[in-house]
């Protein structure tokens, strides 16, 4: 009787927190967590992840290396700030891991960044296709990808939140958000929200000045590394054969969104120090 009661009170949990909500390209999102609990549990995720960087020494803190990230971050954040208002008071800040064996950055709910530094050392980056990384990853934030991906985890995974359940205490929302948050760092995308974020993304980086042409020379530069070894960039953002070819495609319509390449201003971006928490 008491499992049958716990049951109950998971399937009436979930039936709670399930919602519908619309990206930004119009897509039905069907939620399990709200995207204001995505940001506070992404905070408590984040700050877990980049503590335990700082106490391995893995946070950059180069001064070249600080201004160009926090620089051409800044300036997508501008853009993305004026098309989505709501993400003012987002805490922006990246947190430039040194691994330059790892090619990948990722942005939660809540505008928490990240960025290892084997971007740099194996692709050559230029500041535009960093930029668009920057507005990539950004977008997902923007389009409340974190939320669904911790809404996947919990729902592919009922020992999250059977955690709550068994534990028998009044935290039950949020232990198993809290969980799911952790698992969302590396829990990869959908197919079509990659879509959104290489639409989302690109706009607002063109829109912040950058050249939208460096989000083909980006993926040629993923397909020319993954040769020799697939990257982890690419683990958790699938780029099917036709990717450049349907980005190449969005280029004029981008072009006619900043046609002088104007750079937008550079919004303030905290970068996650060896001292900060």
């Amino acid at each position: 009787m008491r499992y049958r009661q716990r049951i109950i009170a998971l399937a009436l949990f979930i039936a709670t927190l399930m919602g519908c909500s619309t990206s930004p390209t119009g897509r039905s999102q069907l939620m399990l967590i709200s995207p204001e609990a995505a940001i506070v549990q992404s905070e408590a995720a984040y700050l877990s992840t980049v503590g335990e960087l700082a106490k391995d020494a893995k946070l950059v803190d180069d001064p070249a290396m600080v201004d160009r990230v926090a620089r051409i971050t800044g300036r997508v954040v501008t853009t993305a700030i004026e098309a989505f208002p709501h993400s003012a008071d987002w805490k922006w800040s990246v947190a430039i891991i040194d691994d330059p064996e790892t090619v990948n950055a990722w942005c939660m709910a809540g505008g928490r960044m990240a960025a290892y530094t084997g971007l740099f050392e194996k692709l050559k980056l230029t500041d535009d296709e960093f930029a668009q990384i920057m507005g990539h990853e950004i977008a997902h934030a923007l389009a409340n990808h974190t939320a669904e991906r911790m809404s996947r985890a919990m729902a592919t995974s009922l020992g999250v939140v059977a955690v709550g359940v068994s534990s028998d205490n009044g935290g039950l929302a949020m232990t198993g958000a809290a969980l799911a948050a952790k698992y969302a760092l590396e829990l990869p995308n959908s197919r079509t929200a990659e879509s959104e974020a290489d639409t989302i993304g690109m706009r607002l980086a063109t829109e912040a000045g950058y050249d939208p042409e460096a989000a083909v020379t980006l993926w040629q530069k993923m397909g020319d590394l993954s040769e020799e070894r697939p990257p982890e960039f690419l683990s958790t953002h699938p780029a099917p054969e036709n990717r450049q070819a349907a980005l190449d495609g969005m280029i004029p319509e981008m072009r006619a969104l900043n046609t002088t390449r104007t750079k937008a201003a550079v919004h303030p971006v905290d970068i996650v120090r060896q001292t900060a928490n």
